[in-house]
């Protein structure tokens, strides 16, 4: 059984609570939102609890500072079924003392609140959950710090073997980050954890993000033309005309960005942002942003693949594992206070995520599968990049890096990129 490192969201946690009164941690089901507020909470309420659900709401709707009453912090797990708590919070911490008073974990964006009121500015502190990272599950050693390329350029001397095979690899990218399927033992029950968790998106969770009745075969069409358009700036008409190939009846664009936008409440997608740097040239830099799953594991279900599978497929391969890596990418630039997003531009150049703290530092990353042919690849792309960002007007690139899966080491080529597996990577 793996024996998981401490989490990210748990040293996160710890933090915020110091400085709001409240803190949100959301993210999709089972991602391990409860049990990481579940450590540090000092009394707690199961708004779902099935035998006290409807009392809960019940009393949410009559008096709601009756559920508030407890020791701090206290934890208000899936909150968003009774969305009026979240206003008599915001109140709660306005007439009291101190900071860290709530922990709340939600599972979905409630649709009852508006984006000016769910906002919370002054008193919630957020946190978004995800799957566990490969270095969270013990799967990837940590002897590569994205932190020491910001602060440290440890340049030639970084040296770290990657102990993770093709074989290993494709079943990660298919198992997934789920904290059920990596502490499961017996490889396929640990795969049948995403494929779970799948069936209940499609079946139940994609209405249950606003209450309004979805279509099972049209939420499964769409889960797979997501899943194949992965790391693309794909529109919500493409996305159409691919599941009109396969409905019998016409969709339109509102109806596939309405399955679309429940899929975000419930945080099954999430796109990455594209980056706009100050270059030297007046190049036209591509807005829209990249689709991705939340883990890589839940377009693996939707296509029904498995690891023997996308090592007969590399192109397949390739795709799911850079949405891998795009994953553990978000958790480890959580945990030194950034944002992660992607370039591209009117002539194709593309870079696959830029990890931009918030004191403006940055670094670029080009993700591939791994092969020398690919890794050149990749330093070729990110050294061209370099080139046209105008330094003038914002400072040089921190590192770039080819992130890898499969190459045996990490190290820094003679041109100053380095290679790194994934295998190896922490925050």
């Amino acid at each position: 059984m793996n024996n998981y490192k401490k989490r990210v969201a748990d040293r996160l946690l710890a933090k915020k609570l110091k400085s709001a009164g409240a803190v949100l941690i959301e993210g999709p089901k089972w991602c391990g939102k409860t049990t990481t507020a579940e450590q540090i909470a000092a009394s707690i309420l199961y708004m779902d609890e099935p035998e006290k659900k409807e009392q809960n709401l019940r009393m949410a709707e009559i008096k709601p500072s009756v559920l508030l009453t407890g020791e701090a912090p206290r934890l208000i797990d899936e909150w968003q079924i009774a969305p009026t708590l979240w206003d008599s919070i915001r109140f709660s911490i306005d007439h009291g003392d101190g900071e860290g008073r709530f922990i709340l974990t939600g599972s979905s964006v409630p649709a009852d609140l508006s984006k000016a009121e769910y906002s919370g500015t002054g008193r919630y502190a957020r946190i978004k959950m995800r799957p566990m990272s490969l270095f969270e599950s013990g799967e990837s050693n940590g002897e590569v710090s994205i932190k020491s390329f910001f602060y440290e350029n440890p340049g030639e001397s970084l040296v770290a073997v990657n102990k993770l095979d093709i074989e290993d690899i494709a079943y990660l990218v298919c198992r997934g980050g789920w904290p059920r399927a990596v502490l499961q033992e017996v490889k396929d029950v640990a795969l049948d954890q995403a494929l779970n968790y799948y069936e209940s998106v499609v079946k139940s969770d994609i209405s249950r993000a606003d209450g309004v009745n979805r279509n099972e075969q049209r939420a499964r069409l769409l889960m797979r033309s997501y899943a194949r358009n992965q790391g693309t700036q794909v529109s919500n008409g493409a996305l159409k005309a691919d599941m009109d190939a396969n409905d019998s009846s016409t969709l339109d664009e509102d109806t596939v960005l309405s399955y679309v936008n429940a899929l975000k409440r419930i945080f099954v997608v999430e796109d990455l942002p594209a980056w706009n740097p100050n270059l030297r040239s007046k190049t036209v830099v591509r807005t829209s942003d990249t689709r991705y799953f939340v883990d890589q594991s839940i377009a693996v279900a939707a296509l029904g693949i498995y690891p023997k599978d996308l090592i007969n497929d590399l192109d397949t391969f390739g795709l799911m594992f850079e949405t891998m890596c795009i994953r553990d990418l978000r958790v480890y630039t959580d945990a030194l206070g950034g944002q992660l997003y992607h370039y591209r531009d009117k002539n194709g150049l593309e870079c696959d995520a830029v990890i931009h703290l918030n004191n403006g530092d940055y670094g670029l990353v080009e993700i591939k599968l791994g092969g020398d042919a690919l890794i050149d690849h990749g330093a070729e792309t990110l050294k061209k990049l370099a080139g046209k960002i105008d330094t003038t007007r914002i400072h040089e690139p921190s590192f770039l890096m080819v992130l890898t899966g499969t190459d045996s080491y990490a190290y820094q080529r003679k041109d100053g990129v380095y290679v790194v597996p994934v295998g190896c990577l922490r925050d």
